[in-house]
């Protein structure tokens, strides 16, 4: 199971989903990042669905995997389609899977139900790595607490923060809340608002063991983005 426990902060800063998630991103723009990537020795670019199979094309020959998002951005999909969705992604050649819980559920204290969507999701990725989006901008202290439990119960890989498209990103609070709920076993992704190289370091020092962003050559560059995500 990866969940990049064993690296230390210099690896960690290797450690990056490049991100491209935005709804107007061309073929261009998949290029690109995916070259960047390479240049930086990323972990994964981060793509919509429908983009997958070009990130994928444009990496091979590559140790850069292809990661994408499922329930994207809102989690509202049924169960039953996030599922369907994962099986899709991996066919078109995702190594990675991010999906985003059904919120809702969550404001509503269903655990069980949150718990049952990740467990169809982590069979349907085939062991794959499963990240497990919990949106904390929009979750209490107990809710995002619950939630973590959720995804360790399922046997997800990682929790994460944030789409980057809710109305907050990461904060070092929520990391260190994720990081403590659910143990040194999984890992912990930090997501949105992470523009430069202090807000990386701030992350994995409370605990983030993979970071989402679209800062990423600015953060290798040391310099900052004004970037959303």
């Amino acid at each position: 199971r990866d969940t990049d426990r064993s690296r230390g902060l210099g690896d960690v800063y290797k450690r990056q989903d490049h991100t491209l998630l935005k709804a107007f991103a061309t073929s261009e723009d998949i290029k690109k990042i995916c070259e960047e990537a390479k240049k930086y020795d990323f972990k994964s670019v981060c793509v919509n669905p429908a983009n997958v199979s070009l990130a994928k094309s444009c990496l091979s020959g590559t140790d850069v995997l292809v990661c994408t998002v499922i329930g994207f951005p809102l989690g509202a999909n049924t169960k039953e389609v996030k599922a369907l969705e994962t099986m899709d992604a991996i066919h078109n050649g995702a190594d990675e899977i991010d999906m985003v819980i059904n919120i809702g559920k969550a404001k509503e204290h269903d655990f069980a139900y949150i718990e049952d969507e990740i467990k169809l999701v982590v069979a349907a990725s085939a062991g794959k790595t499963t990240k497990v989006i919990i949106e904390t901008c929009y979750l209490t202290d107990e809710e995002k607490i619950n939630c973590c439990l959720a995804a360790k119960r399922a046997n997800a890989t990682f929790v994460k923060t944030s789409t980057g498209f809710g109305t907050g990103g990461a904060s070092a609070e929520d990391v260190k809340l994720m990081r403590e709920t659910v143990g040194e076993e999984m890992g912990v992704k930090a997501s949105g608002g992470i523009h430069n190289i202090q807000d990386l370091e701030t992350m994995v020092e409370n605990g983030a063991t993979r970071i989402g962003a679209s800062s990423g050559v600015a953060i290798m560059e040391n310099s900052s983005s004004k970037s959303e995500y």
